[in-house]
């Protein structure tokens, strides 16, 4: 008994990660109670609905990420692939007619009797996953030759077009500035980097332009008061809710811009209500917490990798991209920096399959950080007297 309880038993976790992240998740709940009290009352008869959802998100996701943190790195590392595989499945799946569920246009999610499973945000941690493994088995040819170079770049191609189809312009922008940066972080040619960056680069510009709506984002995001009731409405009541906030913030639960002003306050806009009710203060006491919790990561990776464990310092490397690029984007789009996009701000928006993502790629640092602690230091080399 004693030697199956020592089988089990895990290594300790890092208190500031998890303190950090556990954070980010309180703030979540408060914000979502504060903000989606009168759309739920108005659409589901009961103002703590999304309240009460996203509890049970963030119990389903608390839960993904202990499974998440039991797997030790080298698990990941062999079934990289196995991950892959199983997003690009999703991925197909979702754009099936009568499979996939359609909503304002976009076809993202798959109906799970009550709940819904958006594929996208599996796709970012499987293939930070996989693109670690590759750039561990493939060093030197990734570093050297085209055509090691190029094969991530035809995965994350694929991946990208089943996004785009979709459509989810947003996803695609994550998935792609994560792959590019975790390629030069392992040390690409550059000139390798640079010509496949610009050919993605004029891709991803010719998306914009090709798409009205995306182009009706981008005008609204240059002078949102040419149309205020239109396509720049949804922005200029964002930045009025900055506005009003001033200083400390009007108070939790006193927020107007909530009251239908701003629609769906609870999901990606949901930055804008904080900073409503806790004021320029709180919004900065959040974008300190992100700001603390890629930095840690950061760290981690950067240890791992002075320890010689390159596989868990890409897949660190590639999770803060992912929590970086997207609190950016998502607070930018909020105080009117970037055009109109919809990407959750992570731990803190509503929505499960976010939440789950998010907590196991958090779990994955952790283990990572843990399995470290066995690893005894490089002794320093000595110089030369």
């Amino acid at each position: 008994m004693s030697a199956l309880t020592a089988k089990l038993r895990l290594p300790p976790l890092d208190p500031a990660l998890a303190l950090l992240g556990f954070a980010l998740l309180l703030v979540g709940l408060v914000a979502i109670g504060s903000a989606s009290v009168e759309y739920g009352d108005w659409h589901h008869g009961n103002p703590w609905y999304h309240t009460q959802r996203h509890l049970v998100y963030i119990a389903v996701a608390l839960v993904a990420g202990v499974v998440a943190y039991c797997v030790p790195p080298g698990i990941w590392r062999q079934t990289g692939w196995l991950w892959l595989f199983v997003t690009l499945v999703l991925l197909i799946l979702v754009l099936l007619p009568g499979v996939g569920k359609d909503v304002n246009g976009s076809q993202r999610w798959l109906a799970l009797g009550p709940l819904t499973l958006q594929p996208s945000e599996f796709a970012k941690p499987a293939l930070v996953i996989y693109l670690a493994g590759y750039l561990v088995r493939q060093a030197d040819a990734v570093r050297s030759d085209w055509r090691g170079f190029l094969r991530p770049m035809a995965v994350l191609g694929f991946v990208a077009l089943l996004l785009m189809v979709e459509p989810d312009f947003g996803a695609t922008v994550i998935v792609a500035g994560t792959a590019f940066g975790m390629l030069f972080l392992a040390g690409v040619r550059m000139s390798h980097f640079l010509t496949v960056l610009g050919v993605a680069l004029l891709g991803l510009a010719a998306l914009v332009f090709s798409a009205p709506y995306r182009m009706q984002r981008l005008i609204a995001y240059t002078d949102p008061w040419a149309d205020p009731y239109g396509s720049g409405f949804q922005l200029i009541q964002s930045l009025i809710a900055f506005g009003r906030g001033e200083w400390l913030g009007v108070g939790l639960g006193n927020s107007v811009q909530k009251l239908f002003y701003l629609p769906e306050a609870h999901t990606d806009f949901v930055f804008s209500i904080w900073a409503e009710e806790t004021g320029f203060v709180g919004a900065c006491l959040v974008i300190a917490l992100y700001a603390a919790l890629i930095g840690r990561i950061l760290w981690v990776g950067r240890r791992a990798a002075a320890l010689g464990e390159d596989y868990g310092a890409y897949v660190c490397y590639g999770v803060a991209l992912i929590f970086s690029g997207q609190a950016f984007v998502n607070m930018g789009v909020s105080s009117g920096l970037l055009p109109t996009k919809g990407l959750t701000l992570p731990f803190v928006s509503y929505g499960g399959t976010s939440l789950i993502a998010c907590c196991a790629m958090l779990a994955m640092v952790l283990r990572i950080q843990s399995e470290l602690r066995a690893i005894p230091a490089r002794p320093a080399r000595k110089g030369k007297r």
